[in-house]
């Protein structure tokens, strides 16, 4: 949002004008802050009594999420997207499969 990064390296490179940036990242901040508050919820960092197949089905959906983003980024137009966030994402699905699997 800050444009610290070009349009031509995020969201596939389809991004085309200020508006739709701000749209798809605010979009973007709004779930990362969702899932950011779920896992510190699944981890017990914040005490707040929470049952455990919502923190549950929310992770799982969020893994899906991060695969499918995974793929998105693969087919990307951008070969930095390509062959940096790629990696990143499949990562970030890994962990959450950790943290559905171990705790």
């Amino acid at each position: 949002m800050m444009k610290i990064i070009p349009y031509a390296i995020v969201w596939g490179g389809r991004l085309k004008n200020d508006a739709a940036m701000y749209k798809f990242e605010a979009v973007s901040l709004v779930l990362n802050t969702t899932f950011l508050f779920v896992v510190l919820l699944k981890s017990t960092y914040l005490n707040i009594q929470v049952p455990i197949t919502i923190l549950d089905t929310i992770l799982w959906v969020m893994a899906g999420l991060f695969l499918l983003n995974t793929i998105g980024n693969l087919m990307s137009k951008n070969r930095m997207e390509r062959l940096l966030f790629t990696p990143i994402t499949l990562i970030l699905s890994l962990f959450l499969f950790i943290v559905l699997l171990n705790y």
